[in-house]
């Protein structure tokens, strides 16, 4: 059974950072790309950032660009999501999620193959 969990989100200020972690269990992240997406009360989901395991590429949100990088450790089975300079925008539930497939995933042509519960992050004014 694949299980993924996010962890790491809290409640901070505008301008704070916040560093999320994914583990996961019953899969290797080595077999998989892995992302983060976010859902917001009242807003469509939205794709964070994304990894390849393949090269290591990754994908942003324009809405996030320059601002939150997304890194694995492979030794470790962990994805992390460092979050700076947050705004109360990015407030939602963020959640980490796998696929096999980078560019049909991000262009939301399909699905993650597996995600998790998620992890509350809550950006104060």
């Amino acid at each position: 059974e694949v299980q993924l969990q996010a962890s790491g989100g809290g409640l901070v200020q505008a301008g704070a950072s916040l560093r999320l972690s994914c583990s996961a269990s019953g899969i290797t992240f080595d077999d998989y790309h892995i992302g983060w997406f976010r859902r917001a009360p009242g807003k469509d989901r939205e794709g964070v950032a994304l990894i390849s395991s393949n090269d290591g590429s990754t994908r942003y949100a324009d809405s996030v660009k320059g601002r939150f990088t997304i890194s694995n450790d492979n030794a470790k089975n962990t994805v992390y999501l460092q979050m700076n300079s947050l705004k109360p925008e990015d407030t939602a539930v963020y959640y980490c999620a796998v696929t096999r497939f980078v560019e049909l995933v991000w262009s939301g042509l399909i699905d993650y193959d597996h995600w998790g519960q998620g992890t509350q992050v809550t950006v104060s004014s």
